[in-house]
């Protein structure tokens, strides 16, 4: 199945579509990953909705008067387990769309974009437990692996993180550009396939996921 079709105008859906492609890909290639944050994430967001579950429910049968001390207190909760869910997606999340390791290489990714700015931004780190991580900024513009009716095409995306971040480049030495010629993949760009279906059938080809949790910044 080829990848959905989306609005290229609309940077949110640039943006959660490649980022949903990203750890597809890695995955593929025998990375690891943690889902620890993810975990965290959903368990403060939980935590909170059946706070206000219980409340509502002890309030509808046992009535006011029974209940607004306990009222009282699952409010001060739920709003700590939100505040602390905001802290967690700005201030320790920060945009990380994976973590996880490869031959004992750590490596997180964050993506972000710019207002008005069609262009994803990653920040990379990577390095051995224990040792300092290097870390890697590197960008490029949406227009490189979707192609102008809105299609995702994931051989130019492939190739161009194994060929920016040396621990994917290790995992898919043939993704990687060096301009050689010599050891080269066929580099692909995605506004000259358009139709084209087999470039599409590859792991990097990540469903959409909920636009809930996560926004262009």
């Amino acid at each position: 199945m080829s990848a959905p079709k989306i609005s290229v105008y609309s940077l949110s859906d640039l943006k959660n579509t490649t980022d949903d492609a990203l750890p597809n890909y890695l995955t593929s290639l025998k990375f690891q990953q943690s889902h620890f944050l993810a975990d965290v994430r959903l368990a403060l967001g939980y935590s909170a909705v059946v706070i206000a579950g219980i409340t509502f429910y002890a309030d509808y049968k046992l009535g006011w008067d029974a209940t607004k001390y306990w009222t009282l207190w699952a409010v001060v909760a739920y709003f700590i387990l939100n505040g602390a869910l905001t802290y967690w997606i700005w201030g320790v999340e920060k945009g990380k769309i994976f973590t996880g390791e490869i031959n004992d290489t750590l490596v997180s990714i964050a993506s972000s974009v710019t207002k008005h700015k069609p262009i994803y931004n990653l920040q990379v780190r990577y390095g051995k437990p224990g040792e300092e991580p290097q870390v890697l900024k590197i960008s490029a513009p949406f227009t490189r692996w979707f192609d102008s009716d809105g299609y995702f095409v994931a051989t130019p995306f492939q190739q161009w993180l194994a060929t920016e971040i040396p621990a994917i480049g290790e995992a898919d030495p043939k993704k990687v550009v060096t301009g050689s010629g010599k050891n080269d993949e066929k580099v692909v760009d995605a506004q000259q396939i358009k139709g084209n279906t087999d470039l599409t059938k590859t792991p990097g080809n990540g469903g959409a996921r909920s636009r809930n949790s996560r926004k262009a910044t």
